[in-house]
């Protein structure tokens, strides 16, 4: 059985990422989305209209994805964050970001096989998603490490203003923003800082690529842009108003979301913050006496 699933796995994963060259190739030749259109009319969001937020309540689910919590204290997905199907997260995050098609089934389809889940008949709450490096991985820009703080649901604030105060770009409207170099430089600091803080740190290649990945969300997606990452990363609300910065007519396609998180990944330089590490390390441990 294992052996059928593997091959299964690799026909789909070829067959999905043959589709998205045709997306991406498809994207440069098609109009993009006027402003104002990108979220498709008859789904939650047009015109900048989002439906009611409301904040999770006790014993909803959570996960570490500040998106797909936005998505929820919308009502977008279940509030509670619970029986979720994988076919619905593939409809919604495509409407609601704008990914593209090729993007919203792979994603959803990798995270049923990570829980060995059924993508059609099966449902998941959003905390089941931080199994611990599986997506879930140390060195966030959002959280503590598991070790730290198990509940990955939980924010840690200085983390995130450390985030948006860290922008060192403009866009062509004069919005504060920040840029693949800024991204490079935070995620250094935090894997450096939490290898040296984290006794059971781990990261392997593969979760350093995915983090670069869930950085580069904020670029694409979200374009940087500070104000609205405020509202979605420190209080996972969707900004009055807003649509994804991504117009292209079929989306974000892996593709071209890959040349974002190589440029972010391979301008990571951890070393360069050796000595604010130590210094971390060191306070800690004076802390622990």
């Amino acid at each position: 059985m294992g052996f059928f699933s593997s091959v299964s796995n690799f026909f789909f994963d070829t067959g999905i990422m043959s589709w998205d060259v045709l997306l991406t190739l498809s994207n440069l030749v098609r109009r993009k989305r006027r402003i104002g259109h990108v979220t498709p009319e008859g789904h939650p969001g047009y015109g900048g209209y989002w439906p009611e937020f409301k904040p999770a309540q006790e014993g909803d689910s959570r996960c570490s994805c500040p998106a797909l919590n936005a998505m929820a204290n919308h009502g977008i997905l279940p509030r509670s964050g619970r029986d979720i199907s994988f076919v619905e997260l593939n409809h919604q995050i495509r409407t609601t970001y704008n990914f593209g098609p090729s993007f919203c089934s792979y994603v959803p389809h990798f995270a049923a096989r990570m829980l060995k889940k059924s993508y059609s008949n099966d449902t998941f709450d959003l905390e089941e998603l931080d199994l611990h490096n599986g997506i879930e991985h140390d060195a966030s820009l959002f959280r503590l490490d598991t070790a730290l703080e198990p509940n990955q649901s939980t924010r840690h604030i200085p983390f995130i203003e450390e985030l948006l105060a860290a922008h060192t770009g403009k866009d062509q409207y004069g919005n504060e923003v920040l840029t693949t170099k800024d991204l490079s430089s935070i995620l250094g600091k935090r894997r450096a800082v939490a290898r040296a803080t984290n006794t059971e740190f781990s990261l392997s290649f593969f979760h350093k690529v995915f983090g670069s990945a869930n950085s580069s969300t904020l670029l694409t997606i979200f374009g940087g842009r500070v104000e609205d990452l405020r509202s979605i990363v420190l209080h996972e609300r969707i900004p009055e108003g807003w649509e994804s910065r991504v117009r292209e007519p079929y989306g974000l396609t892996l593709t071209h979301f890959n040349k974002t998180v190589l440029a972010v990944e391979f301008g990571v330089r951890e070393k360069d913050w050796a000595k604010v590490a130590e210094e971390a390390a060191a306070r800690q441990r004076t802390a622990s006496v």
